[in-house]
């Protein structure tokens, strides 16, 4: 059966993720641990039918202990999703679960779930690459071969990093130094497993450190668009605001948050998540405000409406040539045209006029009682 690929993770960090994403995610995610776990427990075994078990060790307890990381993770997933009923706060603390920092006890708490994933991935394959390399197994020039293609990916992982090039570059020394002394005949199968396992922790190091880096790239976009995004609405906040504190008695007293007071998108990861923190803590205040001065607004319109309808049943039903009635009206009209509107006034004033506009019941009806 072919080996599942590790899902592709959704949306971004301190955003709620759509519902049918993150279920995709999650049967993606279970499937991949389902089958690592297979593969990890058959590598282990053969690791331990190796004459030289002990080198193996270190590598395969690693690969399970990011293996059990990512698996707790799942679990906190689970339980926060709660069989679909997670709602747009569940679904957000599911995005900081999936692209936050993830914690297994040997340092993994600087890479996220993501990168936890593809990390393990990358020593699942090492570990695999090793033992099919075994020098009782495979003879030297095969070892040569998987030695030289382990430093190709490394130098394609490097790229331009200077102090990354130059590890990759002191490897590819050791490499060729040894090509040439076993073309001489000399022994170098410890010198060559030295290097087979320095090239394995480079290779790992590095799809760490590019893994980080992408995904602190991608955090710095996604945050730089919802950072632009504050700063749109922030304007027609405050003309929603300056409308209701002219047009409405007694206005909220709430602030329109400064969105440039964020500053600009911080490079590194920590600061970074700090920064999606406040993001989010802008976000939830702009929708407070907007509630918050739209609502006398929209319920004065409502007033206005009600008030017309309820003036057009008193034409039609003749109630209208009460002089009752008619003061009710003139008073409720002067209350939601006044500026400011007192809301509470006009509230109780509209309804006042649609009780004495109510169809009054017929002499047929009073008669049938």
């Amino acid at each position: 059966m072919t080996a599942p690929d590790a899902p592709e993770a959704p949306g971004r960090l301190g955003e709620p993720i759509p519902a049918p994403e993150l279920l995709t995610y999650l049967g993606g995610l279970d499937a991949w641990l389902s089958h690592r776990r297979t593969e990890l427990d058959r590598l282990d075994a053969a690791a331990q039918a190796s004459v030289s078990v002990e080198s193996y060790t270190a590598d395969v307890l690693l690969a399970l202990t990011m293996w059990q990381a990512i698996r707790t993770r799942a679990d906190e997933l689970v339980t926060v999703w709660d069989s679909g009923r997670a709602d747009a706060v569940d679904r957000e603390k599911m995005s900081r679960l999936i692209w936050g920092r993830l914690d297994s006890g040997l340092g993994s708490a600087l890479v996220s779930l993501v990168e936890a994933v593809t990390l393990c991935d990358a020593m699942i394959s090492k570990v695999r690459a090793r033992l099919s390399f075994d020098p009782d197994s495979a003879d030297q020039a095969e070892r040569f071969r998987g030695l030289r293609a382990g430093l190709v990916r490394c130098e394609d992982l490097a790229g331009t990093d200077a102090t990354a090039a130059e590890r990759v570059a002191a490897l590819r020394r050791r490499e060729q130094k040894l090509v040439t002394q076993a073309a001489r005949g000399a022994d170098v199968t410890g010198p060559l497993g030295e290097l087979e396992a320095e090239a394995a922790r480079a290779e790992r190091d590095l799809i760490v450190h590019v893994s980080q880096r992408r995904t602190l790239d991608k955090g710095r976009a996604d945050a730089a668009s919802t950072l632009a995004a504050l700063e749109t609405r922030e304007p027609t906040l405050h003309e929603l605001a300056d409308r209701c504190r002219r047009e409405i008695a007694n206005p909220p007293k709430l602030a329109v948050p400064d969105v440039s007071r964020l500053g600009a998108v911080p490079g590194t990861r920590q600061e970074l998540d700090a920064f999606v923190d406040r993001l989010a803590a802008v976000g939830r205040a702009f929708d407070a405000v907007a509630d918050a001065y739209s609502e006398p607004l929209r319920e004065r319109a409502e007033l206005r409406y009600k008030l017309t309808g309820a003036h057009a049943t008193a034409d039609a039903n003749g109630r209208s040539a009460s002089p009752t009635v008619r003061s009710g009206y003139e008073e409720a009209h002067a209350a939601v045209s006044a500026t400011p509107c007192d809301v509470t006034v006009a509230r109780y004033l509209v309804e006042q006029y649609l009780y004495l506009t109510r169809d009054l019941p017929t002499a047929a009806q009073e008669g049938s009682r």
